[in-house]
């Protein structure tokens, strides 16, 4: 059995300010698992979703990786140009966006788009790629597959479309799911569906999934580790329960006192 799918090594990202280069990422070591969820939390602004642009390559012109490794089993990404990246990207590591209506194109039905993504990995005539599609649709239980297959991405609600995000992401059967505040600006009771649905497609299809987030409530449902991140730099990585009973970081103890404190605050409201 593989130790670790994704290893990433002492990464530093820095971005572009004018004349300038400022690192936003510095120094992130960690290891993906088969079957295993990763949680990176920490604060706005902290570089969480940097890390997942610079797993995917797609930091842009004013973004770029100045030190490190990112390991897709022995492979190292980083040495690779933008096209083989492309492919890597959906084959082998799937996403999960935090605003799934700027996923999708509006002027395109849910069906073709992801007819289109299978098809462009795979080689699939559009009856093929529509019998998958349909059976991922049903899978991520969205009800009338067919008439979802059909509409277009405005006609659906949020928590509707990033069950299509994750049914797109699964499709290809990826090794990796990096799921990038996957229960943003939903509901209470959408947000605990699509957890339950990572939950149970992690166990299905032994994915690893990179789940980054501000939400200690999603870490603690669903992470097996934690990294917290502050300020660009991981601060303490450990075991989801050693991290809630024991944590070590002055940063740690605060983001988990601010939880408890807000939590007490509401119900003596």
């Amino acid at each position: 059995m593989v130790d670790s799918v994704l290893t990433v090594t002492d990464l530093q990202v820095e971005f572009q300010q004018e004349t300038s280069w400022t690192p936003v990422v510095r120094g992130v070591s960690f290891q993906l698992k088969p079957g295993k969820v990763l949680g990176i939390i920490g604060e706005s602004g902290s570089g969480k979703s940097t890390i997942c642009l610079a797993i995917l390559g797609l930091l842009g012109r004013e973004g770029r990786i100045s030190r490190g490794t990112i390991c897709l089993l022995q492979q190292d990404l980083t040495s690779l140009p933008p096209t083989t990246l492309r492919q890597i990207r959906g084959q082998q590591i799937g996403v999960v966006l935090q605003n799934p209506a700027s996923f999708f194109n509006p002027i395109l039905t849910i069906g073709q788009q992801f007819a289109e993504t299978l098809r462009s990995h795979q080689s699939l005539t559009k009856a093929e790629a529509k019998s998958i599609g349909l059976g991922y649709l049903s899978d991520v239980h969205l009800p009338d597959p067919e008439r979802i297959w059909r509409q277009f991405p405005f006609q659906l609600s949020g928590g509707m479309l990033q069950r299509v995000m994750i049914a797109i992401a699964i499709s290809l059967r990826p090794q990796i799911l990096i799921a990038d505040e996957p229960t943003t600006a939903l509901d209470v009771i959408t947000q605990m569906q699509i957890l339950n649905l990572l939950a149970h497609l992690q166990q299905q299809h032994n994915a690893a999934i990179l789940l980054v987030t501000h939400d200690l409530g999603v870490i603690a449902q669903l992470a097996d580790e934690v990294a917290v991140m502050y300020q660009g730099e991981f601060v303490e990585q450990a075991n989801v329960r050693q991290l809630f009973d024991q944590p070590q970081h002055p940063y740690t103890r605060s983001l988990l006192a601010s939880r408890l404190q807000v939590r007490t605050d509401i119900i003596s409201l």
